[in-house]
């Protein structure tokens, strides 16, 4: 769609464009993570904990690696080349997946209605209101915020502060596929439970706080920044597969899919909100605000998780 003439280019097209590979991306994201529980059949917990952790993980250090691809290609074949090659490529996968992925993998056996996306289960609403204040509580700072921060304030490159960004965002999926490996408990085939998921969401509604309060101290600015975002990476990580965890363990196989979808409209949400906030906030009150917010959000998506209940295994 973007390889058009100059003239087709005007901001309705192009955001319309963006808007249908939002929601390919999101199809594609929910299907994948629903198949994960169909393929796992009735394995343990924990080797369902491994393979999500690892999807995940690897589809955000790809996003991170796409940053230098995209570049890459931008400047080896120009705008519509580049645009081409990417198109090229997911068309070889398309045919790829047609090929071996088993047929009928995770379809429901009925058509579901529109009032039956949103779920009726309790620990389901639970985790996704969580979700969104989670994913917020990064946007808030991070995706506004942060880079302007860091170009106005730190007078850091452009080409920097992306190159920088790419690469946290290649750690974060790092991190993220060997959280397993990381909280594992041993002597156990269970995977994490509740309680897991809310002891980290405390830890981490710790990060952005004590990042705010290092940029008042006597500490180098750009030291506290680099280390406070190495550290919330991490920590956001293991929360996040950790979420993505638990929206699998709570769902049957019937349901995998619609529960997932509902909980991902959850997660764009709380992204939006982010965003929008992460302007309005730094405008107003500049990064520190919008930190401070970031650690309400997270003690929010902590609050919201103490009413989970356990999942089938844990206390096993």
């Amino acid at each position: 769609m973007l390889t058009v003439p100059d003239a087709w280019l005007g901001v309705v097209y192009v955001m319309a464009a963006q808007a249908l590979s939002g929601i390919a991306k999101d199809l594609n994201k929910m299907s994948a993570k629903a198949s994960v529980k169909a393929l796992a059949g009735e394995a343990a917990q924990s080797s369902l904990f491994k393979w999500v952790a690892i999807l995940t993980g690897s589809k955000n250090a790809l996003k991170g690696a796409g940053f230098f691809v995209g570049a890459a290609l931008l400047e080896w074949l120009g705008f519509r080349g580049a645009l081409m090659t990417l198109a090229s490529a997911l068309f070889a996968v398309l045919i790829i997946t047609l090929v071996l992925l088993p047929s009928g993998v995770g379809k429901m056996s009925g058509k579901a209605k529109f009032s039956q996306v949103f779920s009726t289960l309790p620990a389901i609403n639970r985790l996704s209101a969580a979700r969104f204040f989670l994913f917020g509580s990064r946007d808030v700072w991070f995706v506004v915020a942060l880079p302007v921060f860091l170009v106005s304030v730190l007078d850091w490159p452009v080409t920097g502060v992306g190159t920088f960004m790419a690469l946290w965002v290649i750690g974060y999926g790092i991190v993220q596929a060997s959280a397993p490996a990381m909280i594992r408990r041993k002597g156990t085939p269970h995977g994490p439970g509740s309680t897991s998921l809310k002891t980290w969401a405390f830890v981490l509604a710790a990060v952005p706080g004590v990042i705010a309060l290092g940029m008042d101290s006597a500490w180098s600015l750009e030291a506290v920044l680099i280390i406070g975002l190495i550290i919330f990476g991490v920590v956001f990580a293991i929360n996040s597969a950790l979420h993505s965890y638990m929206i699998l363990a709570y769902s049957d196989h019937e349901r995998v899919s619609m529960n997932v979808g509902f909980y991902y409209m959850a997660n764009a949400g709380g992204r939006l909100a982010g965003t929008v906030l992460s302007g309005l906030v730094y405008q107003t009150h500049g990064l520190a605000g919008c930190l401070w917010l970031s650690s309400a959000f997270i003690v929010i998506a902590g609050l919201i998780s103490l009413s989970l209940p356990p999942i089938a295994d844990e206390n096993a």
